[in-house]
C-alpha cells in the first residue's frame, strides 16, 4: 500500500487521537523536567511519546509529523544518554514541537512547511555539540535501560474531587451556577455508571411485584381456609365432639387466624417497603438523568458573534435572536447538535439573509433577523430556526435539477414544492455557483440531515417566496432513554425505537402476495417488502401455529419494510446501555437495555436491519440464510494477536488483517498481550517490540518459555532495522522480522501467510 492509498481519512483521524493524548504526555513530562531535567521517568516517558507519534506519522504518510517527532525524540535521546542537559530553551523548543505535532494531527490547522523547516533547524542548532555543554555541578541524566518487566507508564496526574482531598490540600477553584450553587467536575463515564446503576435499582424494584401478588393470593388462600374450618364446625356441632378434639379445632383456628393476622401485618409492610423503595428508586433515576442534562445555550456558546461576524464579512446586518435557552437537552445530544447547529445558520446568513439593499427594496428592515428557539414536546426536543430572508428560489431549484440530470425536464416540471425541497439535502446538491469561503462547496444541507439522524431525528424545510425560511429539527431530549415497541424473536426480546416504527398489522396468509418472487404485502397504496426478523437477527425460526403474521412497518426517509415477528409485547421506555466496546459494531443491533422483569432486551439498529433486509431481497437470499454454515465458518477463521502501544499502527494492521478475512484481536503494551495470550487461543502473535510494561523481547521470551503457547507462530514488527536488532528479535524466538520503516500492506500480508496460510483453518 502506497502512502497516497494510507492516507484516508480513518487513518488520520487515529492519528489525530494518538497524536492529543500523545502530546498531552509530552506536555505534563517537559513540565516536570522543567523543573528537574534530570528525572529519568519524564525523560523515557517524554521520548516514548515522541517516537510513537514519529511511527505513527511514518504509517499514515504525514512527512511533516515525521520530521517534527524526529529532532523532538533526537533531543530526548540525547539528555537519556547524558550527551544534553535540557536547558530551558531546549524546554521551549520540545513545546514549541508539541504544538506543531498537534496542529499536524488536526485538519485544517497544519502549519506551513516552511514552519516545519524553521523547527528543524532550531532543534538542529539546539542540538549542536557546542550547545550542548553540561553545567560544572549538574548531574547528567543516567542512561536507561532496556525497559524492563513492570516499568513505570507516564500518566497526566487529574486533581481528585475536593471531598476527596486530604486536610491539608491546596484550596481548589470552585465553579458555581448562576443561583450560587457548588459546581463539581464529573466525567461522563460516571454519569453514565450512575444513570446505569440506578436504572438498574428501578428494575429490581419492580421484581417486587410478583412477590407482592404472591402475598396477596396466599392472604385470600388463608381466608379461604378459615371460612372452611368454620364451616367445618358449624357440621362439627352436630356431632358430639370429646372435649380433645374441641379443643384441638379451636386451636387451629386461633392458629390460623394468627398467622392471617401476621400475613396481613407484613404483607402491609411489604407493600409500603416495594412503594417506598420504587419512589426512592425513580427519583435516584430521575436525578441521575438530570445530571446529564444541561440546557441548550451551552451549544450557543459564540454563535451570535459567529452570525454577526459572518454577516460583516458577506456586507449584511444580521442579528440572531434565541428563546428558550435554558430548555434541558442532554448532553450528548447537545454535543452532537453543534455541528447541524452551525451550519444551518451559516447557511442562513448566507443564502437566505439578502443585502441591506435588496431588503431596502423589498421594504423590509436593512438589518435580518434569525430565530432560533428551542421548546420540549412529547418528550422531544424540538427547534425551529427560522429567517425572514428571501426564501428559497423553488425555479432555480428546479433548473438546477436539470442540468444535473437528477430528473428529467418533463417529470422536474411537474414536481410540487415539497418536493422541489428534498432536493436540497441530497449529497453535494448546491444552488451557490461559485465557490466562496462560507458556500458552494457541496456540503451541505446533506451533512444536516446526516447528522441529525444519527441522534434519531428528523429534519424538514418549508419557505415562504420573499418571506424567509425555516428549518423545523426534532430530535429526543435524551439518547439515554428510547420509546420502543418490544417484540419477540426466536423466544427473545428485541426492541424497534418508535421513532422509526411506522405501524405495526397482523397480515392474513391472503394479504401476502409474489411480485417478481419477492414476499410483499400492500400497505398505503404500495407494495411493502416482507422479511422475517429470524432470518435478519440469525434466530431460529418460530415453530408456532398462528394463523396471522405480526408484522412492524419500519421507515428511514423513503426506505419502507415489513419484518415479520413471533409475538408483540408491548411499548416501554428504555434506558439505554451501551455495548461493551470490545464487542465492536454488532450487524443490526445498537445497543441493550433491562425490561421490568430484569430481563435483557437488545434494541434494533433500524438503518443497519434496513440495509440488511434491502441486502436479502436484492441478492435472492430471503429465503436461505445459512446461519448454521455461516458459525461454522466464523469458527474456522483463524485468530492473530497484535500487540502494539501505537494506536495508529495498531488499527492499520487490524484493518489489514480483518479485510484479508482473519479474526483479529489488539493489546496496548506487551502485559495486556501476554494476559491475552494466557486466557484466549490464537494462530499467530504480531508484536512490536518498544512497548511499555513488558517490551515484545521480554513478551516472546516469555511465550517460548510455556509449555501451550511454545510453538505459537511470532512476527516482530518494528520500527528498528539494523541488523542487531533483527537479530536479537529473531534470538528471543520470533519467527519472522519485518521492519516498519519499509511497511506495506503486502510485505505484512504476505509473511503472515507464510506463517500460518490464509484466513480459513
Amino acid at each position: 500500500m502506497t502512502p497516497e492509498q494510507m492516507r484516508d481519512a480513518s487513518l488520520l483521524e487515529l492519528f489525530s487521537l494518538e497524536a492529543e493524548a500523545q502530546t498531552l504526555v509530552l506536555s505534563a513530562g517537559l513540565l516536570a523536567l522543567e523543573r528537574d531535567p534530570t528525572l529519568a521517568d519524564q525523560l523515557e516517558s517524554c521520548m516514548r511519546a515522541a517516537h510513537s507519534l514519529k511511527g505513527a506519522a511514518r504509517i499514515v504518510g504525514v512527512d511533516a509529523g515525521v520530521s517534527v517527532a524526529h529532532v523532538m525524540e533526537d533531543c530526548l535521546v540525547s539528555a537519556q544518554e547524558g550527551r544534553l542537559y535540557l536547558r530551558p530553551e531546549h524546554i521551549d523548543a520540545l513545546l514549541q514541537g508539541t504544538d506543531l505535532l498537534m496542529r499536524i494531527a488536526t485538519p485544517g490547522n497544519a502549519p506551513l512547511p516552511v514552519d516545519i523547516e524553521a523547527y528543524v533547524g532550531l532543534m538542529a542548532r539546539l542540538l549542536d555539540p557546542a550547545a550542548a555543554v553540561m553545567p560544572a555541578k549538574a548531574t547528567p541524566a543516567p542512561v536507561m535501560a532496556e525497559l524492563q518487566l513492570e516499568a513505570p507508564v507516564a500518566k497526566v496526574e487529574v486533581p481528585e474531587p475536593e471531598i476527596e482531598a486530604p486536610p491539608a490540600a491546596p484550596k481548589k477553584t470552585r465553579r458555581t451556577t448562576e443561583n450560587g450553587e457548588r459546581v463539581l467536575r464529573v466525567t461522563a463515564e460516571r454519569l453514565n455508571s450512575l444513570l446505569d446503576l440506578s436504572s438498574k435499582s428501578l428494575v429490581e424494584t419492580l421484581r417486587l411485584k410478583p412477590h407482592l401478588a404472591t402475598m396477596q393470593r396466599l392472604k385470600r388462600m388463608q381466608n379461604n381456609s378459615l371460612r372452611a374450618l368454620e364451616n367445618l364446625n358449624v357440621h362439627l356441632k352436630e356431632h358430639a365432639l370429646s372435649l380433645e378434639a374441641r379443643e384441638a379445632l379451636e386451636d387451629a383456628r386461633r392458629l390460623l387466624a394468627e398467622s392471617q393476622q401476621l400475613l396481613a401485618e407484613k404483607n402491609a409492610e411489604l407493600d409500603e417497603f416495594a412503594w417506598q423503595a420504587s419512589q426512592r428508586a425513580q427519583v435516584l433515576y430521575d436525578t441521575a438523568l438530570a445530571c446529564r442534562m444541561r440546557p441548550f445555550a451551552d451549544v450557543l456558546t459564540g454563535q451570535v458573534r459567529m452570525v454577526r461576524d459572518l454577516g460583516r464579512s458577506l456586507g449584511k446586518q444580521v442579528r440572531l435572536e434565541i428563546e428558550g435557552e435554558k430548555t434541558q437537552v442532554d448532553r450528548d445530544v447537545l454535543e452532537k447538535l453543534e455541528a447541524p447547529l452551525t451550519h444551518l445558520l451559516r447557511n442562513a446568513v448566507d443564502h437566505g439573509i439578502e443585502s441591506p439593499e435588496q431588503r431596502l427594496l423589498a421594504g423590509k428592515p436593512e438589518e435580518g433577523l434569525i430565530r432560533l428557539r428551542a421548546s420540549h414536546q412529547a418528550g422531544l426536543l424540538v427547534l425551529e430556526l427560522s429567517d425572514d430572508g428571501n426564501g428559497v428560489d423553488l425555479e432555480k431549484v428546479r433548473r438546477s435539477i436539470i442540468e444535473r440530470q437528477l430528473s428529467p425536464a418533463e417529470t422536474a416540471a411537474q414536481l410540487s414544492e415539497e418536493e422541489l425541497l428534498t432536493f436540497l439535502f441530497l449529497p453535494g446538491f448546491s444552488l451557490r455557483d461559485t465557490v466562496t469561503e462560507v458556500s458552494g462547496r457541496g456540503v451541505g444541507l446533506d451533512a444536516v440531515q446526516h447528522m441529525v439522524r444519527q441522534l434519531r431525528g428528523a429534519v424538514v424545510l418549508e419557505q415562504t417566496a420573499g418571506e424567509g425560511s425555516r428549518f423545523h429539527l426534532e430530535v429526543p431530549l435524551t439518547l439515554s432513554v428510547v420509546r420502543s415497541l418490544v417484540v419477540e424473536v426466536g423466544d427473545e426480546a428485541y426492541a424497534f425505537p418508535l421513532a422509526h416504527i411506522e405501524r405495526m398489522c397482523d397480515l392474513e396468509p391472503g394479504d401476502i402476495v409474489q411480485v417478481e418472487g419477492r414476499q410483499h404485502f400492500w400497505h398505503e397504496g404500495r407494495h411493502v417488502g416482507l422479511v422475517a426478523a429470524s432470518q435478519l437477527l440469525q434466530r431460529p425460526a418460530s415453530q408456532g401455529n398462528q394463523q396471522t403474521l405480526k408484522v412492524v412497518v419500519i421507515r428511514e426517509r423513503d426506505t419502507v419494510y415489513g419484518v415479520a415477528v413471533e409475538r408483540f409485547i408491548g411499548e416501554r421506555t428504555l434506558v439505554v446501555l451501551p455495548l461493551d466496546e470490545r464487542l465492536g459494531k454488532i450487524q443490526d443491533i445498537s445497543a441493550g437495555a433491562l425490561l421490568d422483569d430484569g430481563s435483557v432486551v437488545l434494541i434494533v439498529d433500524v438503518e443497519d436491519m434496513l440495509r440488511s433486509v434491502d441486502k436479502l431481497l436484492n441478492t435472492g437470499r430471503l429465503e436461505r440464510i445459512a446461519r448454521h454454515s455461516n458459525q461454522a465458518a466464523e469458527a474456522a477463521r483463524k485468530r492473530i494477536l497484535v500487540v502494539d502501544d501505537s494506536l495508529t499502527v495498531r488499527e492499520l494492521q487490524r484493518k489489514l488483517l480483518l479485510n484479508r478475512g482473519y479474526d483479529v484481536a489488539v493489546a496496548v503494551d506487551g502485559m495486556d498481550g501476554w494476559n491475552a495470550l494466557r486466557s484466549e487461543d490464537f494462530d499467530l502473535l504480531i508484536t512490536d517490540i518498544d512497548m511499555p510494561r513488558m517490551d515484545g523481547i521480554e513478551l516472546v521470551s516469555l511465550l517460548r518459555r510455556d509449555n501451550r503457547l511454545q510453538s505459537l507462530p511470532v512476527m516482530v514488527v518494528s520500527y528498528k532495522d539494523r541488523e542487531e536488532d533483527r537479530r536479537r528479535g529473531l534470538d528471543a524466538g520470533a519467527d519472522y522480522y519485518l521492519a516498519k520503516a519499509s511497511f506495506h500492506d503486502d510485505a505484512l500480508l504476505d509473511a503472515v501467510v507464510e506463517l500460518i496460510g490464509g484466513a480459513r483453518a
